[in-house]
């Protein structure tokens, strides 16, 4: 690391190799965070992709549910049909 940081500044410890060295240094933690930052949005927008589409999930289940319950409260044949409409069940 020494041997980059000598060839980049030249060999030289001027004051102002020293200065560019020291922007150099925050240009890289300015560029850390702001990576970093990036990251955590993408990873949130994921997360609420997914909790979305688990929602969705959720909604759809309840829905067929409801459809397999109601399919079990169906008449089985052609005289219980009429019974019930005979009834007023229906």
């Amino acid at each position: 690391m020494g041997t980059l940081v000598a060839w980049l500044t030249g060999g030289a410890t001027t004051a102002s190799s020293q200065f560019a060295l020291a922007v150099g240094k925050w240009a890289v933690l300015a560029l850390t965070i702001s990576l970093f930052l990036l990251s955590l949005r993408r990873s949130g927008e994921r997360a609420g992709r997914l909790a979305e589409r688990l929602e969705n999930q959720e909604k759809a289940n309840e829905i067929q549910r409801k459809m397999l319950e109601a399919a079990t409260r169906r008449p089985h044949d052609r005289d219980e049909l009429v019974e019930r409409l005979h009834n007023g069940q229906f």
